[in-house]
């Protein structure tokens, strides 16, 4: 009886074991997952912010936690169909993974675009659209949070990809919690800031007024920088997926040049491993600018100069056929 008993005590310790040791892979592997797809979260939180701007200050809390709401809602739907995707036709992660890929690609081309042209498309603020356009607003982010949902899980399943079913399931869930605390979370402190900052400016301290004018004059930085970072971060990731789906695929060359670029920096004794990924990351970056401008090119430019040159076309054709006609 007691040998009994202590066979089960070891096989429930071993289990044991085995569970904390899946918990410490899970997370481990949620941890990697995450980090890759950090360039597309830096992103997300540079864009959230705009929703809320001129916005009621009671009402950007409140509209920040309807769009994490669905956000929460869009990884649960990605989720569900991604590791459907990975189960049963697992070869087709690759093509998808890049097409989002492009997407970051032409979305930070498209931003480096609107700071070399000076062209900005400004939406209008939901105070001056009045009470319906909160709503309105918020289905438009929650849509565009899809994408890049789909991206972040996108990215997180192809660096797990080899796990099982129910620990790439797993892992998926974790990061998609992860992340949207985290996105949605900087993003509430960030809109907020301006308030303290304005908060502290009313107080008798000096010092509290000083920091809270500063607060209050760094957050249009602070926000221009995490844009910047993000439109970066963009087109580094997005390269980066490509030229691995394209070495993947079979189109080896120009991975290949990457790494020819990489191998002797990487060689560099003690700062090898940070020249070599300094590299890597500047020829991803770079990739990415080529592929998301050629798509912008595609999408922008050559439609507005073709719109431009017909009605000078047209114009042009009414004083010729008004200079032939006679006079009556």
């Amino acid at each position: 009886m007691a040998a009994g008993l202590a066979a089960l005590l070891d096989d429930i310790a071993v289990l044991a074991k085995m569970a904390a040791a899946s918990t410490d892979d899970i997370a481990a592997a949620s941890g990697r997952a995450s980090v890759k797809a950090a360039g597309v979260v830096v992103d997300d939180t540079a864009v959230t912010p705009q929703y809320v701007r001129d916005v009621d200050p009671s009402r950007e809390l409140p509209i920040i936690r309807r769009i994490a709401q669905g956000s929460l809602g869009n990884k649960a739907i990605i989720i569900v169909f991604a590791l459907l995707l990975s189960q049963f036709v697992p070869w087709i992660l690759t093509p998808i993974l890049m097409l989002g890929g492009l997407y970051l690609c032409f979305e930070g081309a498209e931003k480096v675009w609107e700071r070399v042209s000076g062209h900005h498309e400004e939406a209008a603020p939901v105070m001056e659209e009045g009470p319906d356009a909160e709503k309105r607003m918020v289905r438009g982010a929650v849509t565009t949070d899809f994408i890049l949902s789909a991206e972040i899980m996108m990215i997180a399943l192809n660096e797990v990809a080899d796990q099982p079913f129910w620990s790439r399931a797993a892992i998926l869930v974790v990061v998609g919690l992860v992340i949207t605390v985290l996105v949605y979370g900087v993003v509430a402190v960030i809109v907020k800031m301006d308030d303290v900052g304005l908060h502290l400016a009313g107080k008798d301290s000096p010092g509290a007024q000083r920091f809270g004018r500063g607060l209050v004059r760094a957050m249009p930085t602070v926000l221009e920088v995490i844009s910047f970072v993000g439109m970066l971060a963009m087109l580094w990731v997005g390269g980066h997926i490509l030229l691995v789906g394209l070495d993947e695929l079979g189109a080896t060359a120009p991975y290949h040049l990457v790494h020819v670029l990489e191998d002797p920096a990487a060689a560099v004794a003690g700062v090898g491993a940070v020249l070599g990924w300094l590299v890597n990351t500047v020829c991803s970056l770079l990739f990415g600018l080529f592929a998301g401008a050629v798509v912008v090119a595609i999408a922008h430019v050559i439609p507005r100069r073709r719109g431009a040159s017909a009605p000078a076309s047209a114009d042009a054709t009414a004083e010729v056929v008004g200079a032939e006609r006679p006079e009556s």
